[in-house]
């Protein structure tokens, strides 16, 4: 009788080791969420307490520099917010993953989406308040806007502290996307 199996094939079939739990990934997203979150939590509260008052000699004008004089501050302020939200709702829904871990792959699915959405949202904030900051701090010769860093410094340094925060909070949000992808990529069979 004649096999219909060829000899030795089995001896060369690739053993894939499993895909790591995904208690691995959530603990580390976790992190990074709650890192997302405090980085956020402080760019916000650095920016609405920047208020300073100068008194502007000669004249005997008290002049005030606050975020919300600013359109561009606001929509800072409030995209933060949004991201600070966000934040706070991912920490729960992975931490509820860590007890359920049924459903992992589909909330990995669903924050590579969200989280490159919400990342969208802090590179446009961070992009408007930086230029508004840049004009502050150079001015524009061109349309006559002169120098407000010179006489706000204390302001301009909040803003400049603020801007920094948010930088390292897109960059959190990037690795939580790289994070997202690779645990979907280990789980796809090959």
């Amino acid at each position: 009788m004649a096999s219909t199996d060829k000899p030795g094939t089995e001896y060369y079939k690739e053993v894939q080791p499993p895909p790591p739990p995904a208690e691995q990934y959530f603990v580390v997203n976790v992190a990074l969420r709650v890192l997302l979150f405090a980085s956020v939590l402080t760019a916000v509260l650095v920016v609405v307490t920047s208020d300073q008052t100068k008194l502007i000699p000669g004249l005997g004008i008290n002049l005030k520099a606050k975020f919300n004089q600013s359109p561009a501050f606001i929509y800072f302020v409030v995209a933060l917010s949004v991201t600070g939200l966000y934040g706070i709702i991912t920490i729960l829904a992975s931490i509820s993953v860590l007890f359920k871990p049924i459903s992992s792959t589909k909330f990995m699915l669903h924050f590579a989406v969200w989280d490159v959405l919400i990342l969208g949202l802090v590179a446009s904030a961070m992009g408007s308040a930086g230029g508004i900051a840049y004009v502050g701090l150079k001015g524009n010769e061109h349309v006559h806007w002169g120098k407000v860093c010179n006489t706000f410094d204390k302001f301009c340094r909040h803003m400049a502290g603020s801007l920094a925060v948010s930088l390292f909070a897109s960059f959190v949000l990037v690795l939580l996307i790289w994070l997202s992808i690779f645990t979907l990529h280990r789980r796809i069979p090959k």
